[in-house]
């Protein structure tokens, strides 16, 4: 028995938006995630769009809300610098005005010190045959996490003169 054919079953607009609450309220989503949600469980777009007007109006939804949870995680279990949150959010269609109040959520002492440390993790572990090499290793890893490449490049100087 193939699981793809069978159709799944659809909700009509007041269960999906029970069922859409609760899925908002254990954690907090994003109204892309939501309304791809919806679909999958067979509401039109114009079903779907009320439901996420009236989770908004509840308050399970908000964007801001969301994209500050989703910074402030990356940035501390993830260790991911402000660019890669930034392309992250916007893959999730968030507003530019949410996602700035997310990166200023993120505290530049801190966001300084994650970065410092994890250059200086990434620098002892990295076995390079030259200095530029290893410089050039180091530097790449931190750039992919999302970090500034003008402060990446700043701490690792600082390193390699040490």
């Amino acid at each position: 028995m193939q699981l793809e054919n069978v159709p799944k079953k659809k909700l009509n607009k007041q269960q999906a938006l029970l069922k859409a609450a609760n899925y908002c309220a254990y954690q907090e989503r994003c109204h892309s995630e939501v309304a791809e949600k919806l679909k999958e469980w067979g509401l039109t777009y114009g079903e779907a769009q009320e439901v996420i007007v009236q989770l908004i109006e509840q308050n399970y939804l908000n964007e801001e809300r969301f994209a500050i949870a989703f910074a402030g995680g990356k940035f501390r279990i993830k260790n991911w610098g402000k660019q890669r949150i930034t392309r992250e959010l916007k893959l999730r269609n968030v507003s530019t005005y949410c996602i700035n109040k997310a990166i200023e959520s993120i505290e530049q002492i801190d966001y300084d010190s994650r970065m410092k440390s994890l250059i200086h993790k990434k620098w002892g572990q990295t076995k390079a045959s030259s200095l530029f090499e290893k410089r050039k290793k180091v530097a790449m890893y931190a750039i992919s996490k999302g970090f500034e490449g003008d402060l990446v490049w700043e701490v690792i100087n600082q390193l390699a003169d040490d």
